[in-house]
């Protein structure tokens, strides 16, 4: 045929003169600054007059770039490919400028270390907002029960010790005379009165109540993203996946206040996984600034990487556990140096943070423990039941939670944001103030059940029959129980079952809200009661053989450490997490000497969940929001080849395609205009159908349109070359043609027909492409996107594969 004419004879293996090569390496960038849109780092697109196209200069018509417009339309994938080579020749360019002057070696030493400054802002401001967000949530969380009377401003703690007249006692447990509780602002004295109770008990209810209106409120009014924990979103989005406003200024204003509120309102949620949002949040504001990461969605996700470990180091004061949490939990594409800058971005977070004080402990978290006593062998057995325990937890809580979100968003609950919020902060006062250890703030109570009892410790579960006054070195300081402890012996549990029913409801409401601290409350409910069983067990029945030289050190069981190792096991089971978990918990704590009991509570969490299904609650959460995202920890196992997956299917009608020369600017524009699809294959021509390349929606249309507005000649039957071969001279009653060489992607993904599908998948997941094109002995088959891959193992998986949203 005559189109084999335009086939290369040069002895190149390619199908047409769109995929030879340019002359040399600079035509090829300049090419690909116009293509890509990409602005030179801290510059603009090259001024001088670049060399036509089409490789003439006979003054034919040849799109040269313009204004690009963005890269992606909302709700889009990226091309992790596509970024990652625009930023290798931005990189190209800018070492070449280096080297001509000092001022572009100045540039050039400062897009090297950008990405440092970016860290080091992000890590600055995140601990400064985590600061900001500890504090103040302290400060409300303590208005519901009273206010210090004297300085309003002050929370509980810092009221009572700022003022140096704090007394304690046994009958009230700790009486502080400068904090009033707010029956004594209405005259009230005896706190055994029912209508002082009947007071509080008003107070607490309607400050919770306030405090969450007032939340749902402005997430509603000023930034809808602001809503949830924020995790399973920043994983799709670390995938590549586009969500414009997720990370933008509202977003992270409104999080912060609204956190403040909902934490203080005692809502059963934590602020932990929030402060991963807020964290990319300024990473994302950061990144803006240079036009490095700015312009480039793949390695701007370089940044947001590092800063999902800042927001987990200051939420834990676990720098090291923040940089582990981003790898194994929340990142997509993790390279060398994303780890180190991640690391440093932590410490600088971990820095600012401790620099604030928020608790005025001199930690960065309230969960700090001071005991270091030594566990011994036969303990290993109950850290395996606590395991087993947080383990089925993970499991009845992720089925149970992900079945009501499914119904908020099936039925008309979804309807009624703030009537829900309501109704579940109603329930959360009306049932947690009667019980003195759900009334509690969830941090405080964690950080009580984590310490080991002391004289300075009123709190129920720490009544044992103890003299402080001498140091009993055989029993001390495990002693036998008072009305306290066993009347806590029943308390607990009751706030164990309410915690975990409670967090059920509201994981998933339109505020924002973690499940970190709720979680690890059931956790360390349920190991506190275990160590308080086998320490009144050791002390009932020293002579057993397993309690044989246990007591020789002064102390056989430490219950703290029951609570640490079930609060891991439960947080495990939930989200799945080992090595990180591990490494949080023991940067949480202190408590390096418990390493052990640690790894093996989550390993056997981790198990007994797997056999009820492998997804955490965050991708629980994904697939029941349906982002497009393609777990790089699964594996594809199936045996179905990529003929049975390609669009179009033998039904459908054909594969939409560009001829690379017969095409017109009216065509082309109805095709942008009709189709909404994202990638066209151009071709040699319909009876070939060998491929040339690809071109993609939103540079075509910005091409035609740049055409249409900038070169005379330009009309509606005007044709379009994707060649270098074109006409040299302009035929008279012709109109002018167009040269779109530069946006055509010349070397696109491809594959046979008989690809097995587990290459395919891999590729999507390593490569991090967004489409790829089915040839047969060359000729164009069909195409696979990502949505087409993620669709196909859905329909494997039984589920509905319609139900992924995007393009």
């Amino acid at each position: 045929m005559e189109r084999e004419k335009l086939i290369s004879g040069n002895g190149n293996p390619s199908y047409g003169e769109g995929a030879t090569s340019f002359a040399d390496d600079d035509d090829l960038l300049d090419i690909s600054t116009d293509t890509d849109g990409s602005v030179s780092f801290l510059g603009g697109l090259s001024t001088r007059r670049r060399r036509s196209v089409n490789g003439t200069e006979n003054g034919s018509d040849s799109y040269e770039g313009g204004t690009a417009p963005d890269q992606y339309e909302d709700f889009h994938t990226i091309d992790w490919a596509r970024d990652m080579q625009r930023y290798r020749k931005e990189h190209k360019a800018v070492s070449r400028r280096s080297s001509r002057s000092i001022w572009g070696r100045l540039k050039g030493s400062f897009y090297a270390v950008s990405a440092w400054v970016v860290v080091l802002l992000v890590g600055i401001f995140a601990g400064a907002f985590a600061g900001i967000i500890d504090i103040g949530a302290t400060w409300l969380s303590d208005i519901k029960l009273g206010v210090c009377k004297d300085a309003f401003w002050l929370n509980w703690e810092q009221c009572c010790w700022v003022q140096n007249n704090t007394q304690f006692g046994n009958e009230d447990d700790i009486q502080c005379l400068t904090w009033f509780q707010w029956y004594e602002l209405f005259g009230l004295q005896d706190p055994q009165d029912w209508r002082a109770y009947l007071v509080s008990y008003l107070m607490f209810v309607g400050a919770a109540l306030l405090m969450s209106a007032l939340a749902v409120l402005l997430v509603l009014a000023f930034a809808p993203y602001a809503c949830g924990s924020g995790i399973p979103e920043i994983k799709t989005i670390l995938s590549g996946f586009i969500m414009r406003g997720f990370f933008g200024k509202w977003t992270l204003l409104i999080k912060s206040i609204t956190m403040i509120l909902v934490v203080g309102a005692g809502l059963s949620l934590g602020k932990e996984g929030p402060l991963v949002h807020v964290a990319c949040c300024c990473g994302n504001l950061f990144a803006h600034l240079i036009p490095k990461y700015g312009k480039n969605e793949a390695k701007k996700r370089e940044m947001l990487s590092a800063a999902s470990a800042a927001g987990v180091s200051v939420a834990f004061g676990a720098p090291i556990g923040g940089v582990l949490f981003s790898l194994e939990e929340i990142s997509y594409y993790f390279p060398l140096k994303t780890l180190w800058r991640s690391f440093f971005c932590a410490m600088i977070a971990a820095f600012v943070l401790q620099a604030i004080n928020p608790f005025g402990n001199d930690h960065a978290v309230k969960f700090y423990v001071e005991y270091n006593t030594p566990w011994y062998f036969f303990e290993i057995v109950p850290f395996i039941l606590l395991g087993i325990f947080g383990g089925l937890y993970g499991v009845v809580f992720n089925r149970l939670n992900l079945k009501w979100c499914q119904l908020r968003i099936t039925s008309k609950l979804g309807k009624y944001p703030i009537t829900e919020v309501l109704l579940v902060a109603l329930a959360t006062a009306l049932l947690s103030y009667p019980n003195p250890y759900s009334r509690l703030n969830t941090s405080q109570l964690i950080a009580a059940l984590f310490r080991e009892c002391g004289p300075q410790d009123a709190i129920g579960f720490c009544d044992y029959n103890r003299t402080y006054t001498r140091t009993d070195q055989h029993w001390y300081p495990s002693a036998e129980a008072q009305p306290g402890l066993i009347a806590a012996m029943w308390q607990l549990p009751l706030a164990m079952i309410l915690q975990g029913i409670l967090t059920v409801f509201t994981f998933g409401l339109k505020v924002p809200a973690g499940l970190f601290i709720p979680t690890m409350a059931v956790g360390a409910i349920g190991g506190r009661l275990m160590g308080i069983a086998m320490e009144q067990l050791a002390i009932e029945h020293p002579d057993l053989l397993i309690f044989t030289g246990c007591f020789d050190s002064g102390k056989c069981i430490t219950p703290g450490l029951y609570a640490m190792v079930g609060a891991a096991a439960t947080l495990g089971g939930v989200t799945r997490m080992t090595i990180s978990l591990v490494v949080i918990m023991f940067e949480l704590t202190g408590g390096l000497t418990y390493i052990v009991p640690l790894m093996i509570a989550c390993m056997v969490s981790k198990w007994v969940a797997d056999a009820f299904g492998r997804d955490g609650i965050y991708d629980g959460h994904i697939h029941l929001n349906g982002y497009p995202f393609l777990d790089g920890k699964q594996e594809f196992m199936r045996t179905t080849l990529a003929y049975d997956v390609m669009s179009p299917r033998r039904t459908d009608p054909p594969l939409l395609t560009i001829t690379m020369d017969t095409s017109t600017v009216e065509e082309l524009e109805n095709l942008t205009t009709e189709t909404r699809f994202n990638t066209y294959p151009v071709i040699v021509s319909k009876d070939s159908q060998r491929l040339v390349g690809v071109v993609y929606r939103k540079e075509l249309i910005h091409a035609l349109k740049q055409a249409r507005k900038n070169q005379t000649g330009i009309v509606s039957q005007s044709k379009v070359y994707f060649t270098r071969k074109v006409p040299k001279f302009q035929v008279p009653g012709i109109p002018q043609h167009l040269s779109l060489l530069s946006i055509l992607d010349g070397s696109p993904v491809t594959i046979t027909d008989q690809t097995p599908m587990s290459t395919v998948v891999d590729m999507f997941k390593k490569l991090g492409i967004r489409t790829c094109l089915v040839t047969h002995n060359g000729r164009l088959l069909g195409i696979i996107s990502k949505k087409d891959v993620l669709r196909h193992i859905a329909e494997l998986d039984h589920q509905d594969p319609g139900s992924t949203f995007f393009h």
